[in-house]
């Protein structure tokens, strides 16, 4: 369809009258033939919506400025908008360098790092060793040990568990648009914590507990979820709000349910299930990891695969269902990636809180709220953030301090800082 001159994106609108806009009906996008905006293009690729403005998908994809109106692109600095720093096309991929480069070094660190400090260069051979079957391996035997059975496995679990809570975070933060949202508030996490503290206490024997505790706690995560989503829903209508609200009862109620399982177990049970709720990484070995890895691996792909649906719920229920895009199953799909995400991230390290939501709402002020940049920013920087947390956990005492005890020092400093911030935001 051709359009008239003064309405394609881009062209001068400067004859139309004060106050009113010349636009255009948004249209769709890519092979799948739907839409990606509910609003209306207007000038330079900018969205009007209720009288705010917004970037479009294509102009961020093409590396133009994210601004709003009034801000100046010409003055070299970044332009400041409602959801973060613009990104040019150097600027993205310059932050994902950093954010790769900074992982790097936190898996050396965690590495190195311990009461046993050990030199990199003995980490190098002891890795090279085992991972090529090349070179002498590190030159004491203790040293080789500690590196590739204790803290190996360790550092690669805080790495997976980073990324999956980061990336289950972002995923939930735009299902109930709300910046506090993350699975620890939805009840995900309370729910992985029932499925795997349930094998725990319940009998389950030592030689099926690892191969049962990923699955169980992808169950209890996903059952959690489904629940609140049941609650939440009304006249077969989800609204993010209600959602919120129903996942922080069930959250409650299957907490509850986790202290009705600790009173069963016995004494040697309930040591290990208290240290593990406490959020740790001290009993983790490659064969736990291995079945873990598939499942958190596997829902950091759909997460990444399902990004340009995500997008989609960053407009209105009504304006997306104009559209024809079915909101209630988009929800669902999410929800089930950020379930798997949630209960592979338990399994390794029981409750981690404040990782889902410090790392994908740092992000979002930086690069904006589109998942197509956000989900693959956050996989990294969520593994780095908790792989050097972990690493400063054992070289602060020689008592190791759970990690949630750490995350925990972190995060409420920060979301006291984001519920101070949210006034001047309205």
């Amino acid at each position: 369809m051709a359009w008239p001159a003064a309405l394609r994106p881009g062209t001068s609108t400067d004859t139309r009258p004060h106050g009113a806009s010349h636009t255009e009906p948004a249209r769709g996008q890519g092979d799948s033939g739907t839409a990606v905006a509910d609003a209306v293009i207007a000038k330079d690729g900018v969205i009007e919506k209720n009288g705010s403005r917004r970037p479009t998908w294509r102009f961020l994809f093409n590396g133009l400025s994210r601004r709003r109106a009034g801000s100046r692109p010409e003055s070299g600095r970044p332009a400041r908008t409602g959801d973060g720093y613009r990104i040019t096309r150097t600027g993205y991929p310059m932050l994902l360098l950093a954010l790769i480069i900074t992982l790097a070094a936190a898996i050396l660190a965690g590495l190195c790092a311990g009461a046993a400090p050990i030199a990199p260069n003995q980490v190098w051979q002891s890795v090279c060793h085992h991972v090529t079957g090349l070179g002498p391996g590190a030159t004491d035997l203790i040293d080789d040990h500690i590196v590739w059975t204790q803290r190996a496995p360790r550092t690669l679990a805080a790495a997976l568990v980073g990324a999956s809570l980061a990336a289950a975070g972002a995923l939930l933060q735009t299902l109930v648009r709300n910046p506090l949202a993350e699975p620890y508030i939805l009840g995900a996490s309370a729910g992985a914590s029932v499925g795997a503290v349930a094998v725990v206490t319940l009998g389950a024997g030592s030689a099926y507990a690892a191969r049962l505790l990923p699955f169980a706690a992808f169950a209890g995560a996903l059952l959690a979820l489904l629940l609140a989503l049941l609650v939440g829903r009304r006249h077969g209508i989800l609204a993010p709000g209600r959602l919120l609200l129903a996942g922080v009862a069930v959250g409650y109620l299957l907490q509850a349910l986790t202290s009705y399982l600790q009173i069963r177990a016995t004494p040697d049970q309930l040591a290990a299930v208290m240290f593990w709720l406490l959020g740790s990484l001290s009993g983790v070995h490659w064969q736990q990891l291995t079945i873990v890895t598939a499942l958190a691996v596997a829902g950091l792909g759909w997460a990444l695969a399902r990004a340009r649906t995500a997008n989609r719920l960053l407009l209105s229920d009504d304006a997306s269902a104009s559209l024809g895009v079915d909101v209630t199953r988009v929800r669902i799909e999410l929800l089930v990636v950020a379930a798997l995400l949630t209960g592979a991230a338990v399994a390794l390290a029981g409750s981690v809180g404040f990782v889902g939501l410090i790392v994908p709402h740092t992000l979002r002020l930086l690069i904006g709220s589109n998942h197509r940049l956000l989900l693959p920013a956050a996989i990294p920087a969520g593994a780095a953030f908790l792989t050097l947390v972990d690493a400063a956990g054992r070289e602060m005492s020689n008592t190791e301090l759970p990690l949630g005890i750490l995350t925990a020092f972190l995060g409420v400093p920060f979301l006291l800082w984001l519920v101070r911030r949210e006034p001047e935001r309205s």
